[in-house]
């Protein structure tokens, strides 16, 4: 019988110093919270690993259901934070030079200026989540969606390509809430395009 391993994950680690209109402490708080989504993925993939080991692994059991299910929130909390953080720069983003990417984004929203103005119009929206950008892999359509407790939300099958956090830690110390627009505005000044260039890839 195979031996059952158990999976652990290293935060990251990034150099993002010197954004406009994202401070160096927003940052600094942020990668703190994204840490403890981390811990707490692994803390979990502990438990889980130990319960079927122990043949403790009881969907009727209500311990190991409530488990499984907080996975799914913790480990989607470090996984778009590492998505949203990679696909940052402390450069200005300027003009979408990459060829994938603009052939991508005007082929699924006419130009590259509706594309951003809808994905400013979903971080916009009411309440805490994320604004994400994904691309369809059946047929390499780009298109922004919403998601809001990390795990509620995710389209099947669809791949993020661009993640923007919109929940309030990551602008409060730097705007008021009604101000949010101002970070959005941002964020979209310091997109790493060759990270999303990268994200692509061909339809199926």
């Amino acid at each position: 019988m195979a031996t059952l391993t158990q999976q652990s994950y290293t935060p990251k680690k990034w150099n993002l110093s010197g954004l406009q209109g994202i401070s160096d402490q927003t940052l600094q708080v942020h990668f703190g919270l994204y840490e403890g989504y981390v811990k707490n993925t692994n803390l979990l993939n502990e438990q889980l690993h130990e319960a079927l080991a122990n043949n403790k692994a009881v969907g009727a059991d209500p311990h190991y259901a409530e488990l499984k299910r907080r996975l799914g929130f913790e480990y989607n909390g470090m996984r778009l934070h590492e998505l949203y953080f990679d696909n940052l720069t402390s450069q200005a983003g300027g003009e979408i030079r990459q060829a994938n990417v603009k052939a991508a984004l005007e082929a699924s929203f006419g130009d590259i200026a509706t594309f951003q103005r809808d994905f400013a119009a979903v971080g916009a929206m009411r309440g805490v989540g994320w604004a994400i950008a994904y691309q369809d892999q059946t047929n390499g359509r780009i298109s922004n969606h919403w998601v809001t407790l990390h795990e509620d939300g995710n389209l099947a099958g669809f791949a993020p390509i661009l993640v923007m956090d919109v929940w309030e830690h990551a602008f409060l110390l730097d705007y008021k809430p009604a101000e949010r627009p101002k970070y959005i505005e941002a964020f979209m000044a310091h997109i790493n395009w060759d990270t999303v260039a990268a994200r692509l890839v061909a339809a199926a």
